[in-house]
């Protein structure tokens, strides 16, 4: 006894001292600073957890502290956070103590003992590797943990964007946002009613119920994000909401296209762009834009209306006698090119490159980077029934002026030799071999234009749309890119995540998620990854780097104060039913008394009903991806009501092959852990293609561990041992979990068909260039069915006799299934109890007892041929039960029930006890923000890495005259960092008539105004080194008034005595923080703005010299500058 309490005091000393809780203002002041720790915790003199007290209540005021103490600050996220971290300390010691006392015979449900087979731990059969903080990848910010699929039917995100101070989000039913400064702060939970699945979120504010959410660019100008919309609208969003009673609620909105908004940017000089199906591109003017924002209360109800007839359609840009000069694809991408005001436009296989400031086409190209034909084809119409009565109407009234077209021999040329240009490309590509389609599209700092490839290929771009070099590491398909200083992150359909440099050298990659990628943004010196399952992810603009190895080891060291335990009871039971229907009394003696204190429920049925018609048709549903048989549907139905379905239990997946079935309840207060069910089946019988033998397989996600439920049924007969071992090996490589939602669910998260070319979701495999089974990913696996394995080298007497003496040891050493094991041929280091029941075949139908074995002519030997195994997380038998070993299962029950004589097999049944480990990702995301801002070493190493270079700029003072470009030099002081810059507008004043300036008024996301031009406005400064920006004016800039599409107004503005202030913003590689130059830049004339008459008959001088805005006079760019050389003063 005295070393046993030595032990437990050792245990005690060496675990860390828990600093004193602080009060409720402590706590509070906490929230509002995530990464402020309680000065307590820094004091000399600290208060070891009474370990007992939830138990007893029996400590001092002083130290005392329970979970119901928390319980009195319901709105403190924090108080509560730390709360659950002492549980789970608590627990943990409670753990070591009772490991300690543990003895053999003081154990109620005492696990039984197991046979392990060998040839485990190697190869596929090796157990997937776990870790509080996994090894080969860089620690990451648990944003939004990945939710149950269950959960997000209507409600998935689609997409993410980062402001300044935020993370927003687009989904299927609205938009949402995070606050940097809330990152680090407890789960969505603790601080108001939360929704499904994002109870371990950060904290989010969501919007009210829109359509759903298709394309989403933020706008910093006006601190507004714009949404584009599958509805075909786009919505206005304030950065600075201030949450409602049921969600903010958009701040302007408008009908931007018939159908969805695929892609949207906002160009260099404030104007607004999206796009839609069908190469239908429009433009948002700013003045419009901005007219509607700051419209009065009065007048709101026009704002939509001033911006939806505001639109300039780029087809009337592009369209020459009828002939459209662009592709008429889907455009899914629309990049601005800040660096020499440019905008990209992207479908699947073209590309279109666009002036931001005049509109105009430049060139149409390729994937290969060819120039395109021009194929003549009707600008497809993007209006109403309205707009298009209009459009006819106008063009009644220009009759008189002449629309040439292009005969029929134009035509068809046109058509020729745009399918010949098709062939030409897929030639090129090696006969349909390579897929090349655009998936992803991102512009970098130093001006250049990168797309991903559906083949897993990347390609560089100059900024005039010339192909610079490919680039090829990794087969699967690129969904996303994102760029942030001199790097860039490439997202795959793996789920993979790669880091190159601006020249495409690889930095590093690692899997991400266990899905899809399919969005990233930066933020808050975060890359943060959408998958497709709606998880959010943030890593470190550093990663990967010697940062990552700090986090790695501080994580781990805190494993203990977000490890969460749960248990789980799981009820596994097995029946080769011999094509016959059980009694009610049956079910319950096999089901209903086992499964009152369980938790989940795991029937396997196999021969439910044979014949060559069974099978034919079997097969025949199984090609077109049907399945079920109202036999089998009887069965659930059965079963459904023995477990008091509906009530008590609930049925959350099911799969039938031919005449195997498997199905799972789970109790319904455990709904919302379990979910993310799929299905599979593998055929075994001939050629692979007959589902007489085989295995069906369900797999779920349980308190976010894989487990995985297979139902086999192998080849019968003494001799086909190696059969059924071939037909183990055969389930085990090939079974591919499936849904029949998975395209459906693909098509709208944005993912193309190269997921279905994935071998399922096998990140593993993908990653290592070796396929490993789907059932090597899984933390648990439970087989269970008739294996139909004998037993050797005795008679049907023999057995007889052994079996009436219970003599079962003599008959385990001739079964099979144990000698194939034991020498690692099946089953390798699968796990089964000690099998303490009567062999369950042969029976005479309806024969009770043991006299009931088959005494017929073939007088079958007895066999255990229905069984039940298992392999967990252990790797050795004294693993327990951790975040490196997450789940570890035991056999409290396994046996065959003798009386019920339906069937010539026995139902077999086996009882689990599971023990899971988990993280609470809202306290883990706490510590994450704890390390960051207490932990020295990694304070020192993010401030070096995140210094913004120092710079000189050579003026703050800007005047242009006489139409000539002057030279910005800003020069690199640093002689070790890039400098990174951003040139952008942060208002533009008019000086008027008696000297006074105008109001400031700044255009959409720091635009240019027209009149100005800044190139190049963004790039990469080495270090020691200077970069020249050129600015220059425009004297005369035409600008026109465009009215549903089609050009109303046209003047001429004079830009003199005007003034901006542009923000020469710099930043480094590693930090979204700047530092600002501002420069002011002024353009005098003496000349005041003229007008110009639509209608100007020579009788007034004064008259004919103006220029009217508001004259609907239509004029092209030479005819005004004609007009105003020849203007004189009255």
């Amino acid at each position: 006894m005295d070393d046993q309490y030595e032990e437990q005091d050792d245990l005690l000393s060496s675990f860390p001292a828990v600093p004193k809780f602080p009060n409720s203002d402590d706590a509070l002041h906490s929230h509002t600073n995530p990464f402020a720790l309680s000065s307590d915790s820094h004091a000399e003199e600290t208060h070891a957890p009474k370990i007992f007290d939830r138990f007893d209540g029996s400590s001092s005021d002083e130290d005392e502290f329970s979970i119901s103490a928390v319980s009195n600050f319901p709105q403190n996220g924090v108080v509560k956070t730390a709360g659950r971290k002492l549980d789970y300390m608590i627990q943990f010691l409670d753990r070591k103590l009772s490991k300690a006392n543990s003895s053999p015979n003081n154990s109620e449900n005492r696990p039984l003992p197991e046979f392990i087979g060998n040839g485990g731990g190697t190869g596929m059969f090796r157990v997937p590797v776990r870790a509080a903080v996994r090894p080969d990848r860089p620690p990451s910010l648990e944003v939004r943990p990945r939710p149950l699929r269950e959960t997000q039917i209507g409600c998935c995100l689609r997409t993410i964007l980062c402001s300044e101070s935020q993370l927003w989000a687009g989904g299927e039913c609205g938009v949402r946002f995070w606050n940097f400064s809330e990152l680090y702060s407890a789960g969505q939970a603790e601080v108001e009613t939360a929704r499904v699945a994002d109870e371990m979120s950060a904290p989010f504010l969501d919007s009210a119920y829109v359509p759903e959410v298709s394309c989403m660019i933020a706008d910093e100008g006006e601190r507004v994000v714009w949404s584009g919309h599958t509805d075909g609208k786009i919505r206005c969003w304030r950065m600075d909401q201030i949450l409602g009673g049921n969600g903010f609620n958009e701040r302007l909105s408008w009908q931007a296209h018939k159908g969805p908004v695929l892609s949207m940017t906002m160009t260099s000089y404030g104007d607004l762009w999206s796009a839609t199906e069908n190469g239908v591109i429009k433009i948002w003017p700013w003045e419009a834009i901005e007219k509607a924002l700051y419209m009065i209360v009065e007048e709101r109800h026009m704002a939509a209306l001033v911006v939806e007839r505001s639109y300039i359609d780029l087809r009337s840009q592009a369209t020459t006698n009828g002939a459209c000069y662009t592709f008429a694809s889907d455009v899914k991408y629309l990049v601005s090119d800040h660096s020499t005001a440019k905008v990209w436009s992207a479908g699947l296989f073209s590309f279109a490159l666009w002036d931001a400031r005049t509109r105009e086409l430049l060139k149409v190209f390729n994937v290969d980077g060819q120039a395109e034909n021009w194929v003549d084809m009707p600008a497809i119409q993007d209006m109403t029934v309205e707009d298009e009565i209009k459009t006819k109407f106008v063009a009644a009234l220009k009759k008189d002026k002449p629309q040439a077209s292009l005969n029929f021999l134009q035509r068809s040329r046109n058509v020729i030799l745009g399918a010949a240009d098709a062939v030409r490309r897929a030639a090129a590509k090696g006969a349909f071999g390579v897929d090349n389609r655009t998936e992803a599209m991102v512009m970098t700092m130093d001006g250049k234009i990168w797309t991903g490839c559906t083949s897993g290929l990347l390609v560089q771009w100059d900024g005039n749309g010339n192909r610079l070099q490919d680039f090829q590491y990794h087969s699967c398909a690129v969904q996303c890119l994102c760029t942030f200083g001199s790097q860039m992150w490439v997202g795959y359909v793996s789920g993979t995540v790669q880091v190159l440099d601006l020249n495409g050298n690889l930095l590093g990659g690692w899997v991400a998620h266990c899905a899809p990628v399919i969005k990233m943004a930066v933020g808050s010196s975060f890359v943060f990854t959408l998958a497709s399952h709606g998880g959010i992810r943030g890593w470190n603009l550093t990663s990967p780097g010697p940062l990552d190895s700090l986090l790695r080891s501080e994580l781990s060291g805190k494993e203990f104060l977000y490890t969460r335990l749960e248990n789980l009871k799981i009820l596994a039971g097995t029946w080769n039913v011999g094509e016959g229907r059980a009694s009610r009394d049956s079910l319950i003696s096999w089901l209903g008394s086992a499964a009152s204190d369980v938790d989940l429920v795991v029937v396997g049925l196999q021969e439910l009903e044979m014949g060559a018609g069974v099978l034919a048709m079997s097969a025949a549903k199984e090609t077109v991806g049907l399945e079920g048989s109202a036999v089998g549907q009887w069965w659930l139905d059965m079963i459904g009501s023995i477990l008091d379905e509906g009530s008590t239990f609930e049925r959350i997946g099911s799969r039938q092959l031919a005449g195997m079935l498997i199905s799972v309840w789970v109790r319904n207060n455990l709904k919302g852990h379990i979910g993310d069910v799929d299905a599979a089946a593998v055929a075994c019988g001939f050629g692979h293609a007959i589902g007489n033998k085989g295995a069906v397989g369900l797999r779920m996600r349980v308190y976010d561990r894989i487990i995985c439920f297979v139902n086999c049924h192998f080849a019968a007969h003494l001799e086909a041992v190696n059969r059924r071992n071939a037909d183990f090996d055969h389930v085990y490589r090939t079974m591919t979990f499936t849904r029949p939602s998975n395209l459906l669910n693909a098509a709208a998260a944005g993912i193309t068909s190269a997921v279905q070319m994935l071998h399922g979701t096998n990140a593993v495999g993908v990653r290592s260039g070796e396929l490993i089974p789907e059932l090597s990913e899984a933390d648990m696996v439970v087989f269970l069915g008739d294996f139909n394995y004998r037993i050797d080298g005795i008679s049907y007497d023999e057995a007889r006799d052994f079996i009436s003496q219970r003599s079962f040891d003599w008959l385990r050493e001739r079964d099979q299934l144990h000698a194939e094991m034991e020498a690692g041929k099946v089953f390798p280091g699968m796990r089964e109890a000690i099998i303490g029941f009567p062999p369950t075949y042969k029976f005479e139908r309806h024969q009770p007892g043991l006299a009931g074995y088959d005494a017929g002519e073939k007088r079958r030997v007895p066999a255990w041929c229905d069984r039940v195994l298992y392999r967990d997380s252990r790797s050795s038998a004294a693993s327990e039960c951790s975040l490196d070993c997450p789940v570890v299962g035991s056999i409290t029950q396994y046996d065959a029930c003798m009386d019920v004589t339906d069937s010539d097999h026995k139902p077999v049944r086996c009882l689990f006890n599971v023990d899971i480990a988990c993280v609470d990702e809202s306290v883990r995301r706490q510590e994450f923000g704890e390390i960051i801002e207490s932990n020295e070493q990694i304070r020192c190493m993010l401030e070096e890495l995140c210094k913004v270079p120092e710079t000189f700029v050579s003026s703050n003072n800007i005047i242009l005259q006489n139409n000539i470009t002057l030279i910005l030099r800003i020069t690199n002081k640093s002689r070790r960092d890039r400098a990174l810059y951003k040139i952008v507008c942060e208002g533009e004043l008019t000086i008027k008539e008696d000297g006074l300036a105008s109001d400031h008024c700044r255009r959409g996301s720091f635009g240019l105004p027209r009149w100005l031009e800044v190139n190049p406005a963004t790039g990469i400064i080495e270090p020691d080194h200077t970069a020249e920006i050129s600015v220059h004016h425009d004297d005369f800039h035409t600008r026109e008034e465009f009215v549903d599409g089609l050009p109303r107004n046209s003047w001429c503005e004079d830009a003199r005595d005007r003034e901006v202030i542009l923000a020469v913003n710099i930043g480094g590689s590693f930090t979204t923080e700047t530092s600002s130059h501002r420069i002011k830049v002024r353009h005098c004339f003496s000349a005041k703005t003229k007008h110009l008459s639509p209608k100007s008959d020579g009788s007034d001088k004064s008259q004919r010299n103006l220029l009217h805005r508001s004259s609907i006079h239509q004029l092209d760019q030479f005819d005004a500058f004609d007009q105003l050389r020849n203007l004189r003063s009255p």
